[in-house]
């Protein structure tokens, strides 16, 4: 394995991005059980954009104008949504104890579709991991499915660690209506600003 592979996307997936925040925000108000969760849902909505890339289909995506925009846009609508439920008391963040149970299939399939809906990720595949295959490589293809494949193990291992990181300081965050109060509002800030930084993203 390439040592520049690693560090690269080492440091790609350290930077705080829509996956962190929302496992983050999960282990605030759901645990560290939970945050497993959205940690596997955002890892899994890795793994269309890698096939994509393999496949030439993020070729595809970056040459239409029109299936980028609308794949994009979808993606804005989400982050949007997020950002709403973020500042709902009974969103994401909700910790009361007479909450309903947490679904762990709702908890992935939400980190799966913050993914999945930024197109940019497929493209970013498509130009990053072909940088680390040798010309001489017999099958290129299996090559980026194992780099890929390197790529979400290490993404779910970090997620895991921000969101357990989180859920240690849980109750003393849980504890204080202020903290709870400043924290729906500062991610649903993050989740609105990174929609708007994906509206106003070229391809």
């Amino acid at each position: 394995m390439d040592p520049a592979f690693l560090l690269t996307a080492l440091i790609v997936v350290l930077i705080p991005g829509t996956g962190v925040i929302y496992t983050l925000a999960i282990a605030l108000g759901r645990g560290g059980a939970a945050s497993v969760s959205a940690a596997f849902g955002c890892t899994l909505g890795i793994l269309p954009h890698i096939a994509a890339a393999i496949l030439g289909l993020a070729a595809l995506l970056h040459a239409s104008a029109m299936l980028f925009q609308v794949v994009k846009f979808a993606g804005v609508l989400y982050l949007l949504w997020m950002a709403w439920g973020a500042l709902s008391e009974k969103g994401i963040l909700d910790a009361q104890p007479d909450r309903a149970p947490a679904s762990h299939w709702k908890i992935i399939r939400r980190g799966f579709l913050i993914n999945i809906l930024n197109p940019k990720l497929s493209i970013f595949f498509l130009a990053f991991l072909p940088q680390f295959i040798p010309a001489d490589t017999a099958a290129p293809a299996v090559a980026m499915a194992w780099l890929g494949f390197v790529f979400m193990v290490m993404t779910f291992v970090i997620f895991v660690f921000y969101g357990q990181a989180a859920a240690l300081v849980r109750g003393r965050v849980l504890s204080s209506p202020v903290i709870m109060k400043w924290l729906r509002r500062s991610f649903a800030a993050a989740f609105a600003a990174l929609g708007l930084r994906l509206a106003f993203s070229a391809r």
